[in-house]
């Protein structure tokens, strides 16, 4: 049913439980198994060095992050593939999943006020509605 699985990760509470959901599916399945986070850039950068230093800066923030999914999948026997992309998350997120062809993006659901949620959106809500794939939201 699912050939190629997306998890997106940027180390919150929520993330580490879908992390560990995507592992134990892929592991059952035998589907590859790759994990996305996003560094957020300014809406719009001024300069291609802004861009280059968001990269860097999310690079260097998101080191930790891989290491232990890295480590979690290894000790469940699941190899796992990270991708760092910059962008808006949502946006960022569901472009890969295009681009790449994966069929199941797993997420973490964060849960903020419904006032929130209505006058900012959710991230979750968003990817919900923009991947063009199933998405498996873990609380």
């Amino acid at each position: 049913m699912f050939g190629k699985i997306l998890v997106a990760n940027d180390g919150a509470p929520g993330d580490r439980k879908a992390l560990e959901a995507a592992v134990e599916l892929s592991k059952r399945i035998s589907a590859p198994l790759h994990m996305v986070m996003v560094g957020e850039l300014a809406l719009f950068p001024a300069t291609i060095d802004e861009v280059q230093e968001e990269k860097d800066e999310a690079d260097h923030r998101f080191a930790p992050i891989i290491k232990a999914a890295q480590a979690y999948a290894r000790s469940r026997d699941v190899m796992i593939d990270t991708h760092v992309v910059p962008g808006q998350v949502a946006e960022a997120a569901v472009g890969l999943v295009r681009e790449q062809g994966f069929d199941l993006l797993v997420v973490g659901f964060i849960g903020h006020s419904q006032l929130y949620e209505r006058i900012i959106g959710g991230t979750t809500d968003r990817l919900v509605r923009l991947a063009p794939c199933t998405v498996l939201v873990v609380k």
